[in-house]
């Protein structure tokens, strides 16, 4: 097992990442005062196949678990599901001291950690990712949100968990396509910040995709290591944490157009990621053959990085929404492997130009 200590400033948890961890949760929590029961929030698929160990794990603690049941996916990310999770703690009397537990991937820890940061002002918030795009990503870091019809993730706080428990064991029931999805988000990880990492899923993708306990440990606290740092020094996406948000404008632009039921996530940010490539070249900011590179990596992980494209114009609605928006879409783009920047003021039509090379069609009558 390793621990991974993340050090937001008076909050700092640790993230433990190894296989077989869910029987001992309690081992893995901090120190609870007061706490009485843990309020698991979890998928039914999820709760059947990792509930009962991850209660008995909490049952050593002295907690008992009571389950909140949720739809799968970004299904459950809204302010209704979220609003009945609220109304379900009020009715059976959570105190300030009893924990959220979100037991699932990373729609569920999103939503489960906002029910925690806004239920009396806040209770404890524990993570325990399922998923391999939770355990590389999004479990790690305080980020909370649901959706609303215009967009992704606009409604939310930040709300760091007081522990992670990334349980890789977890990884081998993933169906395939929700697997590979997550390997994107480690594909951003070895882009951006671990060229190391970078290095051995190019000379050796087939290692990432076997699911060995071993392997899956070293490339999920890779992926950690990797994104603690960064949250460290930025915990509320001020400057540098932005990093992590590569590939993301347009892929969160492509979720929303897909409602939230279309492409994973995944799937979603590794054609971002091939775009910002591109944008990057097209604007001379990085060298010709860095969107080559990026394409070869991810379909060597199975995923899909180009095609399907829906329509320019509302691709850029989809975009001016982004968190990132200042007077102008703003893009994380790469130098190089390694360089991530912030850029802003990029013309729209070069950004129409590089989503037509992709196969984004330009909209009847609009701006071309």
């Amino acid at each position: 097992m390793e621990r991974v200590r993340v050090a937001v400033p008076g909050r700092a948890y640790d993230v433990s990442v190894g296989a077989g961890l869910l029987p001992r949760a309690a081992e893995l929590l901090p120190e609870l005062p007061g706490a009485e029961r843990a309020f698991v929030v979890s998928d039914p698929l999820v709760a059947d196949h990792y509930l009962e160990p991850l209660a008995a794990g909490l049952a050593d603690r002295g907690l008992t678990c009571v389950h909140l049941g949720v739809p799968e996916g970004e299904e459950a990310k809204s302010l209704h599901t979220m609003t009945a999770l609220l109304r379900q703690l009020a009715t059976q009397g959570a105190h300030r001291q009893d924990p959220v537990v979100a037991l699932g991937g990373g729609a569920v820890g999103d939503l489960a950690g906002f029910v925690a940061g806004t239920y009396m002002r806040g209770v404890p918030f524990v993570q325990v990712p399922t998923t391999l795009l939770a355990q590389v990503d999004a479990a790690i870091g305080g980020k909370t949100a649901v959706n609303l019809p215009e967009g992704k993730n606009l409604v939310g706080v930040f709300h760091q968990p007081v522990a992670v428990i990334a349980d890789v064991a977890t990884l081998a029931s993933l169906p395939e396509r929700e697997y590979r999805s997550g390997m994107a988000e480690g594909a951003k990880v070895a882009l951006t910040l671990d060229l190391e990492l970078l290095e051995r899923l190019e000379r050796e993708p087939g290692a990432a995709l076997e699911r060995d306990p071993a392997a899956l440990e070293d490339l999920v606290t890779r992926c950690v290591r990797a994104k603690a740092a960064v949250v460290g020094e930025d915990e509320r996406d001020a400057g540098g944490r932005l990093v992590l948000n590569y590939g993301h404008t347009l892929g969160h632009a492509l979720e929303r157009l897909d409602a939230f039921r279309g492409r994973s996530h995944g799937e979603a940010v590794a054609i971002g990621m091939v775009f910002a490539a591109q944008l990057a070249e097209r604007l001379g900011r990085a060298e010709p053959g860095l969107a080559a590179r990026h394409a070869r990596l991810l379909s060597s992980l199975g995923l899909e990085p180009e095609g399907g494209l829906p329509e320019a114009e509302p691709i850029l609605a989809a975009m001016r929404l982004d968190k990132k928006y200042r007077r102008g879409i703003r893009f994380v783009l790469l130098e190089d492997v390694g360089r991530p920047v912030v850029v802003g003021d990029v013309p729209e039509g070069l950004v129409r130009e590089t989503l037509a090379s992709m196969g984004a069609p330009a909209t009847s009558g609009g701006p071309r």
